[in-house]
């Protein structure tokens, strides 16, 4: 599986590398080029080109597609920076850190312009159904980033919000990811379908996951703080579902945790108590609830090595530990 991944991987990041196109003026493309040339696993991408194989077409036809993606992926990781206020982005300095706010603004538009450009490269008859998606995914994105702020500074957020929330941020990209192979390869509705839902249960199962490894994983595989969410108060599936369950003491340190009251220290408290709570199990079977949820979206998917490959990407993440 590792080989013929590697090769469709090294066609994407060649198409990705060339993806800006331009040198000048180099205020706005030194940035870009230095955007894209960051790095990644590419997991969306390769989701493109899969979906395609999946309905028999190939690499080619799906990597404007495929480029289109991760060129707009990037963009949103600009943006969440600028947001964020955060200082690096895969070990170098964020846009906005590097060169200044307004140029990390305008670095940005010009890469979702660019994820536009590439969608335009499809075949002509998949182009409007690609800009279909590709739009409605926009939009779902926008809300569930518009929900993580909002949350922020909530007391109330439900788990069925938080779902919604993660929907949006993460698994809108993914399920449009697959879509667009699908589309590329000119499958039809109901498949198109299927891979939506599919994007939607492993961006839920993905993020879960995280959420529970930000508390549980070994710290020096995790690459940062362990128990990071918990010091900033984040509303993550832990926490959320802990204050459901919660009271007296535990319930008093959990509310110190939503308003980012509680020290380095106290993270193997907060972890007990959410082990004692069975947060942590409930939490870990949520993943697998999703996972499976995801593959079985997939397996109606014509039967093909395409389609049992990402199914062990999805098995792959279910099992991750850092």
């Amino acid at each position: 599986m590792a080989g013929p991944l590697d090769a469709r991987r090294e066609r994407i990041e060649t198409a990705i590398r060339a993806a800006v196109g331009a040198e000048d003026p180099v205020e706005l493309y030194g940035p870009a080029q230095y955007v894209l040339d960051g790095g990644g696993k590419r997991l969306r991408p390769l989701l493109v080109v899969l979906a395609a194989e999946m309905h028999g077409s190939d690499v080619d036809s799906a990597l404007p597609a495929a480029v289109a993606v991760e060129v707009f992926h990037n963009f949103t990781l600009v943006h969440d920076d600028i947001m964020d206020n955060a200082d690096t982005r895969r070990g170098r300095e964020t846009v906005h850190l590097r060169w200044d706010e307004p140029a990390a603004i305008l670095v940005g538009d010009l890469l979702m312009g660019i994820a536009y450009e590439k969608l335009a490269r499809l075949p002509a008859d998949a182009v409007p159904a690609a800009l279909a998606s590709f739009g409605a995914m926009v939009r779902k994105l926008c809300e569930g980033q518009a929900l993580d702020m909002a949350f922020e500074t909530r007391n109330d957020v439900t788990l069925a919000e938080y779902v919604r929330m993660i929907d949006g941020k993460t698994g809108a990209l993914l399920g449009c990811a697959m879509e667009l192979g699908a589309i590329s390869a000119g499958a039809g509705a109901a498949d198109r379908a299927s891979l939506v839902l599919a994007g939607r249960d492993i961006g839920r199962a993905f993020q879960i996951q995280d959420d529970l490894l930000d508390l549980t994983a070994d710290s020096a595989d995790w690459g940062k703080q362990v128990g990071g969410d918990v010091l900033e108060g984040k509303r993550t599936w832990l926490l959320i579902s802990a204050l459901e369950r919660a009271q007296g003491a535990e319930l008093a340190l959990l509310k110190r945790v939503m308003s980012g009251g509680v020290s380095v220290e106290e993270i193997p408290v907060v972890r007990a108590a959410m082990a004692s709570l069975g947060v942590l199990k409930d939490t870990a079977d949520a993943v697998i609830f999703h996972s499976d949820a995801a593959i079985g979206h997939l397996r109606a998917a014509p039967s093909s090595p395409a389609r049992e490959t990402v199914i062990d990407l999805v098995r792959s993440m279910q099992a991750r530990v850092h």
